[in-house]
């Protein structure tokens, strides 16, 4: 059932999807559902979870957004459910991919708020730029950029902000 919550919410969002629209993706009735899920707001963090599990062995380095379905996904889902007004932050319970890029900053940031302010802005340029990147490149004049030359810079920009102390 989470996997055709997960399916549904990168596909149209949470507040287009609806347990009965879960439940027949999932091939279960609506009672299942609310069952083993909850409310709408529960399955938003139960998917929210199972997307964020995914990572418990760390965060390819790096743009992996860019490369990495899984994670394209997962970010995928966080934008939508964003968008659509759920407050991430707190319906979600781990977040075991921000655990490591905050360890990888602590190394180079040793104050954690600046840790945490590095970690922070590298997913957002991550975010932005998966979210933003046909504008971005055209409204820059960048449209001749590879995707391969993009995640070069993007990857670089994020290992700086990462990386070096300020």
């Amino acid at each position: 059932m989470t996997a055709a919550a997960t399916d549904l919410f990168a596909e149209r969002g949470p507040a287009a999807t609806s347990i009965r629209q879960i439940a027949d993706r999932a091939g279960v009735n609506q009672g299942l559902v609310f069952r083993h899920l909850g409310t709408k707001d529960q399955v938003v963090g139960a998917v929210l979870d199972s997307l964020s599990a995914q990572w418990v062995d760390g965060l390819p380095p790096g743009t992996a957004a860019r490369t990495d379905p899984r994670l394209r996904r997962q970010l995928t889902v966080i934008a939508r459910c964003s968008l659509d007004g759920y407050p991430v932050g707190r319906m979600q319970q781990r977040f075991p991919g921000m655990e490591v890029l905050l360890r990888q900053a602590a190394t180079t940031h040793p104050d954690p708020r600046a840790a945490a302010l590095a970690t922070a802005h590298s997913v957002a340029l991550g975010l932005g730029w998966l979210m933003f990147e046909s504008f971005l490149l055209g409204a820059t004049g960048l449209t001749e950029l590879s995707g391969d030359e993009l995640t070069r810079a993007v990857d670089l920009e994020v290992r700086r902000i990462l990386y070096d102390s300020v």
